[in-house]
């Protein structure tokens, strides 16, 4: 996440997961061109094509060190971890069977997927708080969602639909403040045409620029509470090939362990593998992503724990703003609790 841009947020919250690039992906996989699940290699190993939601950084700490550590390995397993990006749809890549694993930003496009009848559901959550905040300084400080009223605030486009969710949430009217549609960088905050902009914490380069001046409302303290960095995979890999994503999940989830334990290695392993991301950075960026990683909740149930009742808040949420034309997805079919389950003993518990 530390170079991720902040409308990385998106992977299409607002957005209307493309269905014919679904079915057009489909019509491929039946003709035989797409990968199988987790392909036998010519070592032994099962591929683990792990489809990101952008480009590869931070977010995927705990599997690099997994990697690095013979974790997957000792699994059976071979990871390859595909580069997302504004071009592509990561999950329709998954539905369509090009990619074993997917990982998004934020877990709205997997309710929206599933609204459309794309047959993936949520399997983990990568963080238990989402990161996505609204910066402002002091000179004009927004702590609270009220104190937004009469203020100019700066968001991307495809975190509109996030700000007016906040908005709805938090009984304020769209028009007692002045909403713009910025870019990815912080100049309209410093240079005074917003009062505040959004961006994740974790995107320690960006936000340099704010100095101590920075102050932070995140969207979750401010009532939209959604999870970050979800874990997905299609129902037919949970019905026909569920150890294997199970094994994948416990690798991954072992390789975070040791990044909370080991966080100066972990960002140098990461650094190694991607050399264009900074050590200096990385160094003051993982800290903050191993504490949204692991809190209160994964001490007592583990890394990557989510419950059926946040992700029924965040649908009757979306529901509410008339973002499921088709109707709302039920909980049963956006998120299952069966991986984690089958991989207890293996994701740590840690505070």
């Amino acid at each position: 996440m530390t170079e991720f841009s902040a409308n990385r947020l998106s992977d299409r919250l607002s957005g209307k997961l493309s269905r014919r690039a679904f079915l057009a992906g489909s019509g491929a996989l039946a003709a035989g061109s797409m990968l199988h699940i987790g392909p036998l290699r010519a070592d032994g190993l099962r591929s683990l094509n792990l489809q990101l939601g952008w480009l590869a950084s931070n977010g995927i700490l705990g599997e690099i060190c997994a990697d690095e550590l013979g974790y997957f390995a000792d699994a059976g397993i071979a990871l390859d971890v595909i580069a997302g990006g504004p071009n592509i749809d990561g999950v329709a890549t998954v539905a369509a069977g090009r990619a074993s694993m997917g990982q998004l930003s934020s877990s709205p496009s997997l309710m929206m997927a599933r609204s459309q009848g794309i047959p993936v559901k949520c399997i983990a959550a990568g963080y238990q708080q989402h990161p996505y905040t609204y910066f402002s300084l002091e000179k004009s400080a927004i702590r609270t969602p009220q104190d937004m009223i009469g203020k100019r605030i700066g968001t991307q486009a495809t975190g509109r639909i996030l700000l007016d969710a906040l908005l709805a949430y938090n009984n304020i009217s769209q028009d007692d403040l002045e909403i713009q549609i910025i870019g990815s960088d912080m100049t309209p905050l410093m240079t005074g045409q917003v009062d505040a902009i959004t961006g994740w914490t974790t995107n320690v380069n960006a936000l340099s620029i704010l100095g101590d001046e920075r102050v932070d409302l995140s969207l979750w303290d401010a009532g939209i509470q959604l999870y970050a960095n979800p874990y997905y995979v299609t129902d037919k890999s949970l019905e026909e090939d569920f150890d294997f994503v199970a094994a994948a999940l416990g690798a991954i989830a072992k390789g975070w362990g040791w990044a909370r334990e080991n966080p100066e290695k972990a960002a140098e392993m990461l650094v190694a593998r991607y050399s264009n991301l900074s050590l200096e950075a990385e160094l003051q960026a993982v800290p903050l992503v191993l504490d949204y990683s692991f809190n209160g909740t994964t001490a007592d149930s583990g890394w990557g724990a989510m419950d059926l009742e946040t992700w029924a808040a965040q649908i009757e949420i979306y529901d509410q703003l008339g973002q499921f034309p088709d109707g709302a997805p039920k909980v049963e079919d956006v998120a299952t609790l069966d991986v984690l389950e089958a991989t207890a003993a293996q994701r740590p518990k840690i505070g």
